[in-house]
């Protein structure tokens, strides 16, 4: 805490610092008496996130919003709006964002474990397009976790450490949080392949000590000589760090004497000129290695990192890396975009921020064109996450594209009419092929003709989730029913491939679970998006296959049930309610709802009168149904010929021969009438009304009937009636 605090000082204003200690103050009391699986004391956890975010240089809210990350999760009846009136609407929004990535919702026994993570990533994911600075909280929490993870089981370390690898690492980087991104892998790794972690760190060691020989002499040497050549600078050494090492050998196949960045040199100077200035000076020292020399400060990564790299060839023979950049490009090497989040107090600009964070808010539009959260997911990694290429346009604009991007591709990251209008590609100045794929560095026109339309072959070779998806939307609106016609056709031929006839497939109690599965209206709908490719007919036949062979064990499973039901007598008894399990238990009707056949009903055993039956949405159902032990399964009987008394309340205007018309309606209806009473208060007339029904859809279509009387203002149901006790049937 006290580290926490006096780092706080140096870093904020006085009421900033005054903020954070309030917020200390208010996490150490929520977390008071909890431990972590190590034994410390909870407490400790978000200090050590909070020292974490105020070492990134990420603003005071930020800090005191890690401090508070867990109190709404793990303290006692804290809630959002109580932060809200202590710390402010900003760090609240932030709380509960990291609060909503924490909870995993509710596990539906439909949902794979794969399907609630990807739900748990899509939530996450557009978390940062709401407020990155939610995310950069987790990526500290998570960091810190992984420090501490050692204590925990092996289960929850390999669990832990691949959620972090595929996830957390990733999104560190692509936030060019370099620091955070290369622990993170690290520790996954000695998590993951506890073995191949040892095993390179062997191979690694023999070297290690001539390797930083080698560092030493060369850091002085280039010490001296950007000294003499009036260059001030800072210099440090480093070594490769070991999970990227292990990558490098398995994506390339190369052994470790062909890794040439094991060692590296970080120069630091303070302007843009020095930078290049010192290469040059570099370069007159030790021969470069051709083709090793990266320019990105020219030409800066997607995630805003910018350097001068090159390779050089040492008096050892021994290869190693040089690093050239300034004080804010190291800031941000390391930091990525907190690096950034400083603007608040005028060290950045907000345009420089908001462009940094342009392919955050992208991620709102892939949620709206995936159609599930595991598509959503895929789609993010394709393009956000994968390898990427650099490549311009004729104005020198730099655009990042997937590895394996086509001009295509480049054509809807430019525009989408741009895309929908592409008819040939030049990439440096010669004429390619659409599905050409494009390099670093390449620079690409677009030639556009407004009679040339999207090509589906396009779909089979473009590479970016964004460029599909436009083609795909190009032609569901181009042709639809040329889309309809085409899409049938396609599932038909699957469906016959499976050995069925479509026409048996696609029955409205079939198809109505793809519908909503895919948001869609109609099978038209269906038939289109396999059409022009928004769909597959693997998708749709899997799905309709589904469901085609649960409504045949369905069918089985109902005419077994009827032919037990008949063997039971499917009238009950008289009373029309089966009670599961149970012989002769007498039956009755609850007076506080009256149930009738068609709703949704429970039984409640009661103490000498046997069973009492309600409506699942009775008004005592609420108190009853805490009574588990006193539940019980009950179910209308399939063949029901008796009728069911229930009453309404009519309020209607006062006018001459309502009375008449409503038992005339009763009487068209052939409906009993019991008992008829009305009563005059003034301008209206109050009518009650007490008939038999058969069930729910009979007393529905008898109240529409009556709404649709000139002057009757309402119709309300009232649940009076008692039934004489029955002798239950067992099913």
């Amino acid at each position: 805490m006290d580290r926490l605090i006096a780092l706080c000082e140096k870093k904020y204003s006085a009421d900033k610092v005054d903020l954070i200690k309030r917020a200390a103050d208010f996490a150490k009391r929520a977390h008071e008496g909890q431990k972590r699986e190590s034994g410390e004391p909870y407490y400790t956890h978000p200090v050590a996130v909070a020292v974490q975010l105020a070492n990134m240089g990420m603003d005071a809210e930020t800090v005191a919003a890690g401090l508070l990350h867990d109190v709404v999760e793990d303290g006692e009846n804290i809630t959002v709006e109580q932060l809200r009136e202590l710390f402010g609407d900003d760090i609240a929004s932030m709380v509960d964002g990291v609060t909503k990535l924490t909870k995993t919702g509710n596990k539906s026994d439909m949902q794979t474990r794969e399907d609630r993570q990807a739900e748990n990533l899509r939530k996450m994911y557009l978390a940062m397009a709401k407020d990155v600075r939610v995310v950069i909280i987790k990526l500290a929490d998570r960091l810190h976790n992984m420090r501490t993870l050692g204590i925990c089981s092996q289960e929850k370390k390999q669990r832990k450490s691949r959620e972090t690898l595929d996830v957390y690492a990733p999104l560190a980087d692509r936030f060019g949080m370099g620091a955070i991104k290369v622990e993170l892998e690290d520790l996954c790794f000695e998590y993951l392949y506890p073995e191949e972690c040892r095993k390179l760190e062997a191979l690694i060691e023999p070297q290690q000590i001539e390797r930083l020989r080698l560092l030493n002499t060369a850091m002085k040497t280039i010490s001296a000589a950007l000294e003499k050549a009036g260059i001030k600078c800072e210099i440090s050494g480093r070594r490769k760090h070991i999970y990227s090492i292990y990558r490098k050998l398995k994506k390339y196949n190369k052994g470790l004497n062909e890794i040439y960045d094991l060692v590296a040199i970080r120069v630091i100077v303070n302007t843009i000129n020095d930078c290049y200035a010192a290469l040059g000076v570099i370069h007159s020292l030790w021969k470069p290695v051709p083709g090793r020399f990266k320019d990105y400060i020219a030409m800066p990564k997607t995630n805003m990192y910018q350097s001068l790299h090159t390779t050089l060839f040492s008096e050892m023979g021994m290869p190693f890396e040089v690093q050239i950049r300034t004080q804010q490009m190291h800031r941000t090497a390391e930091y990525g975009i907190a690096a950034h989040w400083l603007y608040k107090e005028g060290k950045a600009r907000p345009d420089e921020l908001d462009s940094n964070l342009a392919w955050v808010r992208d991620l709102v539009n892939y949620e709206s064109e995936a159609d599930s959260p595991r598509e959503f997911i895929d789609n993010i990694k394709k393009d956000f996450f994968s390898g990427y290429v650099y490549v311009l346009t004729p104005n020198g604009e730099i655009i990042d594209l997937p590895e394996g991007s086509t001009p295509v591709d480049f054509a809807y990251r430019i525009h989408t009419n741009v895309g929908n209008h592409v008819q040939h590609a030049k990439v440096n100045g010669a004429l390619v092929k659409l599905d050409h794929k494009l390099k670093t560095h390449d620079v690409v026109e677009i030639i556009t003709s407004p009679q040339a339309t999207p090509s589906r072959d396009w779909l089979n070779f473009i590479k970016t989730s964004q460029a599909k998806s436009k083609i795909r939307q190009w032609f569901k609106k181009a042709n639809r029913e040329e889309n309809i016609a085409l899409g049938r056709d396609m599932l038909a031929e699957a469906a016959r491939r499976q050995g069925k006839k479509l026409a048996d497939l696609v029955k409205p109690e079939s198809y109505a679970p793809l519908l909503k599965r895919f948001t869609l209206n109609e099978m038209d709908d269906v038939y289109a998006a396999i059409g022009y490719g928004g769909m597959t007919t693997g998708q749709a036949l899997h799905r309709l296959m589904e469901e085609y062979r649960k409504a045949q064990k369905q069918a089985e499973l109902e005419e077994k049930l009827q032919q037990k039901e008949q063997a039971a007598r499917s009238d009950a008894n008289g009373v029309g309610v089966i009670v599961r399990g149970e012989h002769d238990m007498a039956v009755r009707f609850a007076r506080c709802c009256n149930p009738v056949p068609g709703e949704e009903i429970f039984g409640y055993i009661t103490r000498g009168r046997g069973v009492s039956v309600h409506r699942r949405n009775c008004p005592n159902a609420e108190m009853l149904l805490e009574d588990e032990d006193r539940i019980i399964e009950v179910e209308w009987a399939k063949s029901i010929t008796q009728v069911y008394p229930v009453t309404i309340h009519v309020t209607a205007r006062e006018r001459a021969g309502i009375m008449m018309e409503l038992t005339q309606l009763l009487m068209s209806m052939k409906i009993n009438t019991k008992y008829l009473n009305a009563k005059s208060g003034g301008d209206t007339v109050d009518i009650t009304l007490t008939f038999d029904v058969k069930n729910s859809d009979q007393l529905d279509t008898i109240i529409k009937g009556v709404l649709k009387i000139d002057s009757v203002v309402d119709v309300v149901r009232e649940n009076q009636t008692d039934r004489p006790a029955k002798p239950a049937v067992v099913s």
